[in-house]
């Protein structure tokens, strides 16, 4: 509770924000001077009530995207979660098959496990598969990375080479007995030892590659190499023989990119256009 003092000006007091004004007894002075002194003003009580608890909501409203700064739909990638036989490792499958057999059949054969009449069999069988399946796998490369974007999926079949289609389908499985991917191709491009060829040591490697549709719509094969001892000029000299290579019907390109990474853009010359007629 708290007294104030009124002044001479003529108005009323006014609070703001959940405050309640209480004023008993209001006067307002004479344009007269008062025959008879005036009461004493009564001093004008403020209370103070509690504010009202206020809740703050928030509400998030959202916009559409602008289109033009999305990527669209046709530069999506394409999941290679395809089930192929190519993508399965003989190495691991036989070496697996194998010890399993040999375990199982020595466990039973010294009456560890069940089924000691079948353990003869199980050692037979099991330590040639064994022998097998390291072999594989010591000799197995792995297949690269591939990214595929929806639109160029869509123009492989109609505008991709019988060759680079087979360039694809190489590089992405597994194989035996090659020291890397593609290695007659780079032994006769680069002339390994040769006159005007590179050594065998500062051969490039495949490291993954990507498929892709050009500006002017035609279906492209990225071959990207890790070449850390080679230049960019050592490709763009070869530019031709890898179009002659992997041709006909395409279009060969060279580029550099980050690190020690080279790209070989292998374009075919079918247009989607034409194809359709």
């Amino acid at each position: 509770m708290k007294a104030v003092q009124p002044t001479m000006s003529i108005g009323a007091a006014t609070v703001h924000h959940h405050h309640h004004l209480c004023i008993p007894n209001r006067w307002y002075p004479s344009l007269h001077p008062p025959s008879s002194p005036l009461p004493p003003p009564r001093p004008l009580l403020l209370t103070r009530s509690n504010p009202k608890s206020h809740s703050l909501k928030l509400t998030f409203v959202t916009r559409a995207a602008d289109s033009t700064t999305q990527p669209s739909s046709a530069k999506t990638l394409v999941p290679d979660d395809e089930f192929s036989l190519a993508k399965v490792s003989f190495g691991v499958v036989g070496l697996g098959v194998g010890v399993s057999l040999l375990s199982y059949g020595f466990g039973a054969y010294f009456n560890v496990c069940p089924g000691s009449e079948w353990s003869a069999l199980m050692l037979t069988y099991g330590f040639p598969l064994a022998i097998i399946g390291m072999a594989l796998k010591y000799a197995e490369l792995k297949p690269v990375p591939c990214l595929t974007y929806s639109d160029a999926q869509t123009l492989r079949e109609t505008c991709a080479t019988p060759i680079l289609k087979q360039v694809r389908n190489d590089v992405t499985r597994f194989r035996y007995g090659d020291e890397q991917h593609l290695d007659e191709a780079l032994k006769r491009i680069f002339q390994y030892g040769l006159g005007g060829g590179i050594p065998r040591r500062n051969a490039p490697t495949l490291q993954m590659i990507r498929e892709e549709v050009t500006e002017d719509g035609k279906y492209c094969l990225v071959l990207v190499f890790e070449a850390k001892a080679l230049e960019l000029s050592v490709f763009e000299q070869r530019q031709a023989k890898f179009a002659s290579f992997f041709g006909p019907g395409i279009t060969a390109e060279v580029g550099k990119g980050e690190n020690d990474l080279y790209e070989v853009r292998l374009i075919s010359n079918t247009n989607s256009t034409a194809s359709t007629i």
